[in-house]
């Protein structure tokens, strides 16, 4: 990776960078500096003077952010009761027991590619861009309508990146052309760079959630990525604490958050994947990396009503020893991919005494194959056994991940059929259609809708907390991935 192949980067900022070959050249010149000091003194005195400039450069340090966040109190960190907000919660949305909703992205077609490649290149004017994007959107909608999902999502058809798409509306990031890091298997991801203070000038994703909510009556999630998971799937400035940065990302976030309740949004959703990635690696490094993380989160949401629902997804870890942070949070709903350890997860949080609701997901996304209804609703009701029916305080209710839904617009996969287009096709969604536990009321593709998920559960047979659950090998039989990559890079 280079810097010659950056053109869209200012020059100033990519005087500040030092990627593949940039580094290899400093190693020359370190090397070359100490046979013969005289030879590369020039290239020394021409860095010590790029970082003096980078200290005073304009947008590096921005007077009204660092007065914000100067000016917070432990208020600015803390929101209500949980039990005055689930009430609250309930009055507004009035759900039931069981809600079912998916992660947020739907797959991101050929179609919605080609696109953003055309409105990129001007083949395609915004008019038109935005026009195809609103018509996925509905599409979308009008689909988790018709599979009877109780809190929906617009897809995010707009968006390139989960991160990618926040850097390039925020001041303060910047965002390469050619800097591809491999995420898993065939994806890959271009990480944005985080030199300044980061403000938000405009709200980011108001228009297309109010958009959305304008589609139907039932409540829309509003879809954000945390502040940590910006952090950690960009490169980032290292000219002050990584706390710091932090809190900057989550008051912009804030900030979207309050311009989405004006809107009518009364759920929102903000991601935290790599929360456990970014964990240091020392023990002795723990408690202060857990601290500042939770709190920029807690920054980002703490201003949300009492009746406005805050989701947070967690991706694949093991979360046992980060426990006290997820719990810390106090998100109202925690999702979390809990397919592949067959609901441990969700007994780890339980033995913790996790007192808000959890969202289980029910079907590993990256898994080629989609599984029968036994397999997702089984282990659902394995956990549910324990809880009633009502969610209580202390006791939270399940938010199972709805499965994958097949590309050729909206037909159910059928139980047991591959998936070829798999995670290729999607962009880390878990959107897979949840089928009955029993037979009565069965659809023509195999199943019933999301909608009645709620009753197949009081109707199946209790199944004892000994009993192995019946999943199929094929179904957890997959690579250890991550979600997104930990990538690094530094600054001269």
């Amino acid at each position: 990776m280079t810097l010659t192949r950056k053109p869209s980067c200012p020059p100033r900022l990519r005087s500040w960078l030092a990627f593949a070959d940039q580094k290899a050249v400093e190693v020359t010149t370190l090397a070359s500096y100490l046979v013969d000091p005289a030879s590369a003194q020039a290239a020394i005195d021409e860095a010590s003077r790029v970082i003096a400039s980078r200290a005073t450069a304009e947008g590096v340090r921005r007077d009204a952010v660092r007065t914000r966040t100067e000016a917070l109190t432990a208020a600015d960190f803390t929101r209500s009761d949980y039990a005055a907000r689930e009430a609250a919660q309930q009055e507004a949305l009035n759900l039931p027991p069981l809600p079912t909703t998916t992660i947020g992205s739907f797959p991101q077609t050929s179609e919605i590619r080609s696109a953003r490649a055309r409105n990129t290149k001007g083949e395609l004017s915004d008019e038109q861009y935005q026009q195809l994007m609103k018509d996925e959107i509905k599409r979308v909608v009008d689909l988790q309508e018709e599979l009877g999902y109780d809190v929906l999502v617009h897809g995010e058809p707009e968006r390139n990146d989960m991160v990618q798409y926040f850097a390039e509306n925020l001041e303060g990031f910047d965002v390469t052309v050619h800097g591809w890091v491999q995420s898993y298997g065939s994806r890959c991801t271009r990480p944005s760079i985080l030199w300044g203070d980061v403000t938000r000038s405009a709200p980011i994703t108001v228009k297309w959630a109010e958009y959305a909510q304008s589609l139907t009556a039932k409540p829309m999630k509003g879809m954000l990525t945390g502040p940590v998971t910006i952090l950690a799937w960009s490169f980032v400035r290292d000219d002050q604490p990584l706390a710091e940065t932090a809190n900057q990302v989550g008051l912009a976030l804030r900030d979207e958050i309050a311009d989405l309740e004006a809107a009518g949004i009364k759920v929102i959703q903000v991601d935290e994947p790599a929360l456990r990635e970014l964990l240091p690696l020392r023990k002795a490094d723990h408690a202060d990396y857990l601290k500042w993380s939770v709190d920029s989160f807690r920054l980002a949401t703490a201003g949300a009503a009492d009746s406005t629902q805050i989701h947070t997804h967690l991706c694949y870890s093991e979360f046992g020893v980060i426990i006290d942070a997820i719990d810390g949070l106090d998100a109202d709903v925690t999702s979390i991919e809990a397919a592949r350890s067959r609901m441990e997860v969700v007994h780890d949080l339980e033995s913790h005494g996790f007192g808000r609701g959890v969202g289980p997901g029910v079907y590993d996304i990256h898994s080629p194959r989609v599984p029968g209804e036994q397999e997702v609703t089984e282990p659902a009701q394995h956990r549910r056994e324990a809880r009633p029916d009502t969610p209580a305080v202390g006791q939270p209710g399940l938010w199972p991940e709805d499965p994958r839904l097949r590309r050729n617009r909206g037909v159910p996969a059928q139980p047991g059929e591959g998936n070829p287009d798999g995670p290729r096709g999607t962009s880390g969604s878990c959107e897979v259609r949840l089928y009955a536990a029993n037979d009565a009321g069965r659809s023509p593709q195999g199943g019933r809708p999301a909608s009645c998920f709620n009753q197949s559960l009081q109707d199946s047979q209790t199944i004892s907390s000994s009993t192995t659950p019946s999943w199929s090998a094929d179904a957890t039989r997959t690579s250890s991935v991550k979600c997104s990559p930990r990538v690094k890079s530094r600054t001269k």
